[in-house]
């Protein structure tokens, strides 16, 4: 029993550090507040994902992480490019993902791993989404607007496959 409420201390823990670059802006944001937002949960999955493929048992998980992973990085780039032209700073958030990666790592349980991370992805996904509609909608940048609303329809098949995952290694994600 103590194992197991390390475990669920350890899996909070993850989400809630994760979530720290996922602050949900449902006010227009300056762009370079978007950068920021975006390409801190766009390096968190990344990052994120590389440990699913390292520590995950389940092959859907890993082939799940291995699309955040791709998906995500070439969303990053193409952010980065924006960024770069506009001069604005993109964030990397390197003691967010360590902090992350140490915790993740703490978990002993392969299958409590599989289902933190499902879980994980659900709620990351759904901050983002939020992110990217009010920047779709509102932002004060053609060019990121154009990146949000380009962007959104992967984001929103990852929330779906991201429900599934949870759903499928009974996770509680899927269910919100």
């Amino acid at each position: 029993m103590a194992n197991y409420l390390r475990n669920c201390v350890h899996v909070g823990a993850l989400a809630a550090v994760l979530s720290l670059g996922c602050g949900s802006a449902f006010a227009a944001q300056d762009p370079d507040d978007f950068v920021d937002d975006a390409s801190a949960k766009g390096v968190a999955e990344v990052e994120a994902g590389k440990l699913a493929q390292e520590k995950g048992v389940a092959a859907d998980v890993k082939s799940f992480a291995k699309m955040m992973v791709s998906d995500h990085t070439a969303a990053n780039d193409k952010l980065k490019a924006i960024a770069q032209q506009k001069k604005l700073e993109v964030s990397s958030y390197p003691q967010l993902m360590d902090k992350a990666k140490a915790m993740i790592l703490e978990l002993r349980s392969a299958k409590s791993f599989d289902q933190a991370y499902a879980n994980n992805q659900v709620k990351a996904h759904e901050a983002t989404i939020a992110l990217f509609e009010e920047e779709a909608a509102n932002g004060k940048d053609a060019d990121l607007k154009k990146f949000a609303s380009d962007t959104l329809p992967k984001l929103k098949h990852h929330l779906d496959e991201a429900k599934k995952l949870a759903a499928a290694h009974g996770g509680d994600a899927a269910k919100e």
